[in-house]
């Protein structure tokens, strides 16, 4: 095969939105043999200009020039623009892979999910956690599982203010136990406040599963260390899974006379990134067409679920009456919402 021909083969990728995510989108996009990464696009000049020299690629000036330019973008925008860059990104024939939360509500998920079908285009949804060797790697193993307990905890940073800690950390957990369990959740029970911001920065959620599965989620970005840990049981199995470490423990019964005696067996897990894998999948669905694995469904699934975790903590909060959340960093959270309306109005004036 020529040089040529190999190039052609290669899917031309942008960025939109050149954070924290954005950034690593196109730093993984570059390490990507099948990928070309073919610009990005950012309201912030002199952030887009940092990203796009660090990153050998060019700064485009709206959404307009990547028609022609680019197969398929990664939309990293705060979340209220998901759904509005997203939609007109489909229109313009490219496929999309939109970050966690695919979006604000589902009103604006389901737009996505419909822009996609109507211009025969994929639309794959950032729940990366899935591409976690720790995940592949107890996937073969499930054995109906009956209870999770799920600790997500971060230290405080200024990033992702714009949504309560449910959308931002949570709702990795929430997909995980949907693409596990299989079953739809019959109740939840949910308890949040706010402890920085004026969103909810801790969680907690017990969900129960038609089947009868249990699980305990708990979420905070205001804890003191960073956790990311998942444990469920099945029958007379353990299962530890550390999505930091990438690994997960298999602790089973081996005998139980004259006394108990465990096995304990590390699993398989593949040695990769899982953005890595995540944005490999996304090439892959682009190239050959087939379905992703967090299609928009998947994400409409975990957004839906997570509206009910938002929805009982808020009921919970009328009931004992928790006040809306501090102002220590109210000038944070409003220079956040001004960036997303820039980015807005910037490309309404483009079109």
């Amino acid at each position: 095969m020529s040089a040529a021909a190999g190039q052609a083969k290669r899917v031309r990728v942008a960025v939109v939105g050149t954070g924290e995510f954005g950034r690593n989108h196109a730093r993984v996009y570059r390490e990507i043999e099948r990928a070309e990464l073919v610009g990005i696009v950012d309201w912030d000049p002199q952030r887009a200009a940092a990203v796009a020299a660090e990153f050998q690629t060019q700064v485009l000036g709206s959404l307009e020039e990547l028609r022609g330019r680019a197969d398929a973008a990664s939309v990293s925008v705060p979340t209220v623009s998901h759904a509005e860059v997203g939609c007109r990104l489909l229109e313009m024939g490219l496929d999309v892979l939109v970050e966690k939360p695919m979006a604000v509500n589902l009103a604006e998920a389901d737009a996505l999910i419909g822009a996609a079908k109507k211009n025969g285009r994929i639309l794959q949804v950032g729940h990366v956690e899935r591409f976690n060797p720790a995940v592949i790697a107890v996937e073969p193993i499930l054995n109906r599982p009956l209870f999770f307990e799920v600790h997500r905890l971060g230290v405080f940073t200024p990033r992702s203010l714009d949504v309560d800690v449910i959308y931002d950390l949570m709702i990795h957990d929430l997909d995980i136990l949907l693409a596990l369990v299989k079953e739809p959740v019959s109740e939840v029970k949910a308890v949040g406040i706010p402890v920085l911001t004026d969103k909810v920065d801790i969680a907690h959620a017990r969900l129960e599963f038609a089947g009868g599965a249990v699980a305990n989620i708990t979420a905070s970005r205001v804890s003191t260390e960073r956790v990311r840990k998942m444990r469920f049981f099945q029958q007379h199995e353990y299962i530890s899974l550390d999505y930091a470490r990438r690994d997960a423990l298999r602790i089973g019964v081996k005998t139980t006379v004259p006394q108990p005696e465990f096995g304990f067996e590390k699993l398989n897990a593949p040695a990769v990134e899982p953005l890595h894998a995540e944005l490999e999948a996304f090439v892959a669905s682009v190239r050959t067409r087939k379905e992703p694995r967090t299609n928009g469904a998947a994400g409409r699934a975990a957004l839906e679920l997570a509206s009910r975790v938002m929805a009982s903590i808020q009921e919970h909060a009328a009931r004992v009456n928790v006040s809306g959340g501090r102002q220590a960093l109210e000038a944070g959270g409003g220079r956040g919402m001004a960036d997303v309306g820039a980015f807005a109005a910037q490309e309404k004036t483009k079109r």
